[in-house]
């Protein structure tokens, strides 16, 4: 994983983001020590993605509240 100090993070910023979309790691420090990392994130499968999503509507109700309900009570507190 390459260091990288704060200034000149971002003054290569684009650069930088460059590398790590194609899988580098980099650790940006402030006077030496590690205050960020960029890292790449990780691809995920649509199809997956709006699985999960579905399985957690399944798993959690709203127990017969809409949605204009449930901000209206969050807006009284």
């Amino acid at each position: 994983m390459d260091r990288i100090g704060a200034y000149e993070a971002k003054t290569r910023f684009s650069s930088l983001l460059e590398e790590v979309a194609k899988g580098k790691k980099v650790l940006i420090t402030k006077r030496g020590k590690p205050v960020a990392q960029l890292v790449p994130v990780e691809s995920r499968d649509l199809d997956e993605t709006i699985k999960e999503i579905l399985d957690f509507r399944r798993k959690h109700s709203l127990k017969g509240l809409s949605l204009k309900e449930m901000i209206e009570e969050g807006r009284r507190f």
